[in-house]
């Protein structure tokens, strides 16, 4: 699918009910369907590989811990953008979950680029695969995302999630969110076992016996 446009690759958007659910479930499900954004330069898209899950006000790590003009947009509606600039130099894109009025949010941490990769590449400034979307902050810049789509309904053209899934064989694997500094250990982080895109290994690998107590993540996602 690499350079395809979206025009002989006709990819389907997923329907606002598929990001109407609990977080967890939503960030699990993620794993195998496709970010495409179609631009004027061109059409770019890449297979979900690594996501966290971001709750409301229960969750410590989340902008949502605190509602602020920043944040309102984690409390819906489901299937929206929440886009937000980092360390002063990089975008990361969220994907708002939950039934509206109800906080929530799924980071997309990393991609395997499928289309349009010479596009990315120019982005990007890198030649290598693996170097083009494994990150937050490079996923935005390679899919050409800022700050101007907070909001965006990612149910329909031009930014969207479409339909894919994961390959017969492939396993899921969960552990600790990387890069916060509250709620270290809940199990929040989703990602295909053995995909070169993923961001990083594993990383405080979950058990159910985490310090000797339950997290909030013994329910929901491995029921999805």
């Amino acid at each position: 699918m690499t350079g395809a446009t979206a025009e002989a690759w006709a990819p389907v958007p997923l329907d606002r009910g598929f990001f109407a659910r609990p977080t967890l479930i939503v960030a699990r499900a993620l794993l195998g369907h496709l970010l495409v954004h179609e631009t004027p330069e061109g059409a770019v898209a890449g297979r979900i590989v690594e996501t966290e899950a971001y709750l409301g006000p229960s969750d410590p790590a989340s902008h949502a811990y605190r509602r602020t003009p920043r944040s309102r947009v984690m409390w819906g509606p489901p299937g929206h953008a929440y886009v937000y600039f980092t360390y002063g130099n990089h975008f990361c894109i969220n994907v708002v979950t939950e039934q509206e009025g109800v906080a929530g949010a799924v980071l997309i941490r990393a991609l395997q680029p499928v289309a349009g990769v010479e596009l990315m590449r120019r982005r990007r400034g890198v030649e290598a695969l693996r170097d083009l979307c494994s990150g937050p902050g490079r996923l935005a810049q390679a899919m050409g995302i800022s700050g101007h789509h907070n909001g965006h309904d990612l149910t329909r053209p031009p930014l969207y999630v479409a339909r894919g899934g994961l390959d017969d064989g492939e396993r899921v694997g969960r552990s600790a969110r990387v890069g916060i500094s509250r709620a270290v250990d809940w199990p929040w982080r989703f990602f295909v076992v053995g995909s070169a895109f993923v961001s990083r290994g594993p990383t405080r690998p979950w058990r159910r016996h985490l310090k000797g107590r339950a997290t909030p993540a013994d329910s929901g996602p491995d029921r999805a």
